[in-house]
């Protein structure tokens, strides 16, 4: 051995990781049975004083029902804005779910909005040298007089 010790990480009974991204944001979300405690960056999602935020993280469990009361789901998110953030967090606790309830949560969140499980790979076009404070394509306005 090189005097190093080796760190393992050890994926305990039960326990599911899931990752969701949102253009910078990424959120990582890790679900294990418990009674219903949902955390984002260590503070329940209750707590968040950003209603928009708060009805996007309650979006995936209202549409499972009571289910997810069984579980504790601890997610962290870093990069991107506010909005990004949250749309990553809610992705996560998504997949998280349906890993955990099965084939039937995975429809049920793929009927109501693809990007609940899906990434979304888009992305803002570079702007160009000429003007590239301006945008990608914007060009100068010219007079027809």
């Amino acid at each position: 051995m090189s005097g190093k010790e080796e760190k393992k990480t050890e994926k305990k009974e039960n326990e599911n990781f899931a990752t969701g991204k949102r253009r910078k944001a990424v959120a990582r979300a890790s679900i294990r049975p418990g009674t219903g405690v949902i955390t984002l960056n260590s503070m329940p999602i209750d707590d968040i004083k950003n209603q928009t935020v708060r009805l996007l993280l309650h979006e995936p469990l209202s549409l499972v029902g009571d289910a997810w009361k069984k579980f504790n789901i601890k997610v962290s998110t870093n990069g991107g804005g506010t909005l990004g953030q949250a749309q990553a967090a809610r992705q996560s606790i998504a997949k998280c779910l349906a890993d955990a309830l099965g084939d039937e949560a995975k429809a049920i969140f793929m009927a109501y909005d693809r990007n609940m499980l899906a990434y979304d790979p888009r992305r803002t076009e570079p702007h160009k040298s000429p003007r590239s404070s301006q945008g990608p394509r914007r060009y100068k306005q010219r007079s027809k007089r």
